[in-house]
């Protein structure tokens, strides 16, 4: 068996068990998570590159490139560094790394955990004050005035986003690339959500890296769009409506990839989502996804949860089944 067939195998096995992990553990506290290394990295490009380069649009533009291609190059060249360095050593040691690395790429359990930690304080007795603070953890947007539907929605909005951003964008670069491809995404996805915002620090500063998160998630965020749809059929939803919203709102949002899990999701639930909504105290006039044939209610997130735990099982599933299928005429 060559070289480059016994890595691939590896990484296969290790793509799995990343998966596993994941979803029995997510990310312990204990655990410095890559991200958190990145976003200070990302912290002190931006403060020193700032000082390099003037303080104009033009400037701010080149700041932001260096920054974001920084990220990309270094994140890929030392994944990779560590991959080779890895195998050379031994096969069972690159195997354990490329699984460190799957793990802490996907977040379906952290997901979950997140989300039933708000929705415990709205059934079922509803305290909207430690339901504001606790959906604040997972969401950009101001929550200081969000009523107990403002709350739902938020959450339901965020699984369903990060259910591309978080779990199928990294496990499409994961199959092509292992662990490496998939931290370099999320090395991206970072940039974007810390730098990536119209206002007035990172309207230029922060473009190339968003721009970046825009290209790498156009295709995964489209398949998860359709994995959502999928899982609405095998979870009893409604994936009839989940299919008509997609294709109807899928481009309602700034942004070219966030609203296509936001409308599958809208769709399967027979709700509106998004929406009017305040940022950093600024009103951001978003349009509306899905149709309001009834209200939100906190037992929608539940039914989201299960929904996304079925489409994660079958990104993984189907993204291994090709893999397989790839590698099947050098194995034999």
């Amino acid at each position: 068996m060559n070289y480059i067939l016994e890595a691939a195998i590896y990484t296969e096995l290790a793509i799995v068990c990343g998966f596993l992990i994941d979803l029995a553990v997510g990310d312990p506290r204990w655990l410095v998570h890559p991200v958190v290394i990145m976003g200070k990295c990302i912290s002190f490009l931006e403060k020193h590159l700032r000082k390099v380069f003037p303080e104009t649009p033009a400037g701010e533009l080149a700041a932001g490139r260096v920054m974001a291609w920084i990220m990309v190059l270094g994140t890929l060249a030392v994944t990779l560094v560590l991959s080779y360095a890895c195998f050379r050593i031994h096969i069972i040691l690159f195997f354990v790394v490329q699984t460190i690395m799957c793990w802490q790429a996907v977040a379906v359990r952290d997901l979950k955990v997140e989300s039933m930690d708000v929705y415990k304080y709205l059934e079922p007795d509803l305290d909207i004050e430690k339901a504001r603070k606790q959906v604040s953890r997972i969401v950009g947007r101001d929550t200081d005035c969000l009523d107990a539907t403002g709350v739902t929605k938020a959450v339901i909005e965020t699984i369903a986003e990060n259910f591309s951003d978080g779990v199928v964008c990294p496990l499409f670069y994961m199959m092509i690339g292992g662990g490496p491809l998939a931290m370099t995404y999320k090395a991206v996805n970072t940039m974007d959500s810390m730098v990536g915002y119209k206002n007035d620090r990172y309207l230029y500063f922060g473009r190339c890296g968003a721009h970046m998160d825009d290209v790498l998630g156009y295709i995964p965020s489209r398949l998860a769009a359709l994995l959502w749809i999928a899982a609405a059929f095998m979870t009893g939803n409604d994936w009839r409506n989940s299919y008509r919203i997609w294709k109807r709102d899928h481009m309602k949002s700034p942004s070219p990839n966030s609203a296509q899990t936001e409308a599958a999701c809208a769709g399967s639930l027979g709700v509106e989502l998004l929406g009017p909504a305040y940022y950093f105290g600024v009103l951001h006039d978003k349009q509306p996804i899905g149709d309001p044939t009834r209200p939100v209610v906190p037992s929608d997130i539940k039914t989201t949860i299960t929904m996304m735990y079925m489409a994660s099982f079958l990104a993984c599933g189907l993204g291994l089944l090709v893999r397989m299928l790839i590698m099947m005429p050098g194995i034999l």
